[in-house]
């Protein structure tokens, strides 16, 4: 072992001064093999945080989400009842505990007077435990904290008790300055209501739910629910659980565990029978990462490929460079060398290429990482756990290896075996440069190939994302300023008479033109929902089906710019208390009245009420994509914020002329002047709503379109290089065929053909790939199959473009040579 060390450190040694004699080669040969590496090592970082890195929880893998769906409605990741939390955790075998979770946001004061809007977890007591966090400061809940305020006896209401509640450690430093003396201390929370602080968690404490569940990733306030979950509605639904399973026991076994709680709810109530319940358990971190793996898996593919395009692109410029020396390779074996003495030279070269490459990648992976988390969406999960970390140095390391190894071992062998007196007999200098032509096109083949896959890749992205660009969402976010800012007053009539100023007087303000509200503005990640249905439903319960519901107020759809096509939408005086109206879109009118005008008709729809009730339907709007860009999503049924009872309206939407931004500033002194009691958040442009829909599709596409033009750029080196060979190795014959006449354009025309055919035969093989690699794009794509033949076909055509101007060069310099010069040098 330490006679081969100290071989192949002489081996090193000498790799090392050849390197030196041709920095050309060497500062070539290592750019490409770091564009590979780097890009490979920046994807992979994202594939460890995201996909293999267990969650920072307490025995992650054990953590199971507990959900429920409606089959029958189209409606997955459904909250859970209080009833249903209770008996589940009563009767569980297969989970050691369950906890339950709803989030939301909640308006909070303290002695400092100064409102906050902060995002709240109200959780039962064990939930913290469950997941293995932390206080640092004071307390966790217990269970005395849960404890639901005891009914009034005889007239007389016992003393309130207080909410109990956790703080963020960032809340804690940023609102009280890492103040100990917060402890005990009480606050006002939703206009009234008392919680008092025990605790402060741990730093950096955060929640890993799936992006559908509407649970805020850092919560800022934690409370503990004071609820008797037993007497709830089952219809009332707001809880997500989450739960650990018992030692021995599997998700499968704690998956027919909840089969039968669903098959005993289904039973029991016939809603449940005719929605399609079902209940289901998914590991925590497998269910987290569900949505994005698909296009996480899909970069990494295609980071792979650049990586392999970028190793053939290094085999053919070390065929080529073996090739050269071939007379010094001879003469090696002539005195001597065996034939692995010849493969282990070459192979330390190529171990030092790679060895600097992947040092030169890691600096390229670091700037890279700091782009992806600038592009990644907001969907993307543990971002911040993106990193060059010991994984993804071992990772740079095999890579690295195995690197040096594919683009090293075919030049190493075929430089291995010369046939020693053709070589030291030959005098032209071009001779060695014929031997390995075959594998050298082999090679730049396999690149076309592999970069037209990726090319293909691209195209398909580009017109998905085109697709969502030029997806009419049903409202026109330009120009519209958007904001979270519940109005808190102790009475209906309070906040009605408070909604009708504060609108009043955001219309006034200059360059504003429209203002109004709903309680969920399309794609902000909220998911409220109703039921509804014709009178079919009333004798077959299965007919009911799922909707979005909104709450506005008057002047909401031309406040978003969304057509009225039929019929008429809400004016001040429908906006009381008990007046059933409804204004529903195109989708659910398309549904409910397929053959006949809407307008005036009556549908059944539970909103308020423990059972579903007799709506008029007063106007149609056009269908606004609530919950993504990519599908319709579910259909749309508006109601007056009057008939819950005002106060539900709680995101406002500005029309304005101009950059909405511009007047954020004159609508926060506004707030001010209007109620200083008021805590305002998320004020931002409707616009970046949009761009988050979008922004899974262009991330994918900006990364894969950059991966598919290095490629092809490596793939049009490569070529070059190639025909740059041929026509060195014919130069005798180009010099004959123009001393007998051979017009400049014809040899021109020669080698651009070679050129032209050696893509077009990598394009063919490439074709049969994509044909079959593409197919696992299908939930990335938008308006476009996976096998789209224009996809392929202007693929095709822009490679052959590029492959005539890399072909080009080397042409050029064919048609210009002198006959004489040629022969002569032969």
């Amino acid at each position: 072992m330490q006679e081969f060390s100290l071989m192949f450190g002489k081996d090193l040694l000498h790799a090392t001064r050849g390197l030196r004699k041709s920095p050309a080669f060497a500062v070539i040969s290592i750019a490409t093999i770091a564009l590979g590496i780097g890009a490979s090592t920046a994807i992979f970082s994202v594939v460890n945080a995201v996909l293999l890195q267990p969650l920072p929880y307490r025995d992650a893998a054990r953590l199971a989400l507990i959900e429920s769906d409606m089959r029958h409605r189209n409606v997955v990741d459904f909250p859970f009842s209080g009833p249903d939390f209770d008996d589940m955790r009563h009767g569980t075998t297969q989970f050691a505990e369950i906890a339950a979770i709803f989030s939301g946001r909640a308006v909070v004061r303290d002695d400092s007077g100064e409102p906050a809007l902060l995002s709240n977890a109200a959780v039962t007591p064990n939930f913290i435990r469950l997941l293995g966090g932390h206080v640092v400061l004071g307390r966790d809940f217990t269970d005395a904290d849960a404890i639901p305020q005891a009914p009034a006896a005889a007239g007389n209401a016992p003393p309130a008790q207080p909410t109990i509640a956790i703080l963020s450690n960032d809340l804690w430093k940023r609102r009280y300055g890492g103040d100990a003396s917060v402890l005990g201390r009480s606050i006002e929370v939703d206009g009234g209501g008392k919680a008092q602080i025990v605790g402060v968690l741990e730093p950096g404490f955060e929640l890993l739910f799936p992006p559908r569940a509407g649970v805020d990733r850092l919560p800022e306030l934690w409370t503990a629910l004071r609820a008797n979950f037993a007497a709830g509605g089952r219809n009332d639904v707001f809880l997500h659980l989450i739960g650990r399973l018992k030692p021995g026991a599997s998700v499968e076994t704690a998956q027919g565990e909840e089969d039968r709680f669903a098959a005993d709810l289904r039973k029991r109530f016939v809603i449940r029978e005719t929605s399609g319940y079902v209940v289901r358990v998914e590991p925590m971190r497998q269910h987290l990462v569900a949505a994005v793996r698909p296009a996480i898996l899909a970069i990494m593919g295609a980071v792979m490929f650049l990586l392999l395009i970028a190793c053939a692109n290094v085999a053919n410029l070390l065929l080529v460079r073996a090739a050269s020396r071939g007379r010094e390779l001879a003469v090696r074996a002539a005195m001597g060398g065996s034939r692995w003495d010849l493969v282990r030279q070459m192979m330390a070269e190529s171990l030092l290429l790679a060895g600097s490459g992947a040092l030169l990648g890691l600096v390229l992976a670091a700037k890279g990482i700091d782009l992806l988390i600038y592009l990644a969406p907001a969907n993307l999960p543990r971002l911040d756990s993106v990193a060059i970390d010991p994984a993804v140095l071992g990772f740079t390391a095999i890579v690295a290896t195995v690197s040096a190894v594919v683009f090293g071992i075919l030049p190493a062998l075929r430089a291995s075996r010369p046939d020693i007196m053709d070589v030291l007999r030959a005098s032209g200098r071009t001779t060695g440069l014929g031997r390995g032509r075959m594998l050298r096109n082999g090679v730049v083949m396999a690149e076309v190939a592999l970069s037209f896959v990726l090319l293909v890749g691209s195209g398909l992205m580009v017109r998905s994302f085109l697709a969502i660009v030029r997806t009419d969402p049903g409202f026109r976010a330009d120009g519209v300023l958007t904001f979270l800012m519940p109005i808190v007053r102790p009475t209906p009539e309070e906040r009605h008479a408070a909604e009708n100023d504060f609108q009043n007087r955001l219309r006034a303000l200059p360059g504003v033109t429209l203002a109004s509200a709903v309680n969920s503005l399309p794609l902000d990640g909220q998911n409220p929902m109703s039921r509804w249905g014709t009178e079919e439903a009333l004798a077959d319960p299965g007919r009911f089906r799922a909707a979005n519901l909104f709450t506005v107020l008057p002047g909401y759809f031309d406040a978003m710019g969304t057509r009225l096509l039929a019929g008429r939408t809400f004016t001040d005086a429908d906006n009381k208390p008990g007046l059933r109206l409804l204004v529903i879109d195109e989708l659910l009118a398309s549904k409910a009245f397929p053959h006949a005008s809407a307008i005036g008709k009556r549908l059944l729809c539970r909103i308020s009420t423990p059972e579903p009730e007799w709506f008029e339907v007063i106007g149609v709007v056009e269908h606004q994509r609530h919950d993504t860009l990519v599908t319709d999503g579910h259909e749309g049924i508006y109601v007056m914020d009057g008939y819950v009872g005002f106060g539900a309206a709680n995101r406002w939407a500005l029309r304005t002329q101009g950059d909405p931004m511009k007047l954020a500033r004159l609508v926060r002194e506004e707030i001010a002047k209007f109620d200083k009691r008021l805590a305002v958040a998320d004020m931002q442009p409707m616009a970046v709503f949009v761009e988050r829909a979008q922004a899974e599709t262009r991330f994918a596409l900006i990364l894969i379109a950059v991966f598919a033009g290095i490629a092809a750029l490596l793939a049009a080196v490569g070529l070059y290089g190639v025909l740059s060979s041929a026509v060195k190795q014919r130069t005798a014959e180009i010099g004959v065929r123009v001393a007998l006449g051979a017009a400049p354009m014809r040899i021109f025309g020669l080698v651009v053909g070679q050129g032209l055919a050696l893509s077009a035969a990598g394009i063919a093989i490439g074709t049969v790939a994509a044909l079959g690699l593409t197919r696992a794009m299908t939930t990335m794509l938008v308006g476009v199959k996976a096998t789209d033949p224009l996809t392929f076909v202007a693929m095709a055509g822009l490679f052959l473009i590029v492959a005539a101007i890399a072909s080009g060069i080397p042409a050029r310099r064919a048609a210009g040579l002198d006959p004489t010069n040629a022969l002569r040098e032969e």
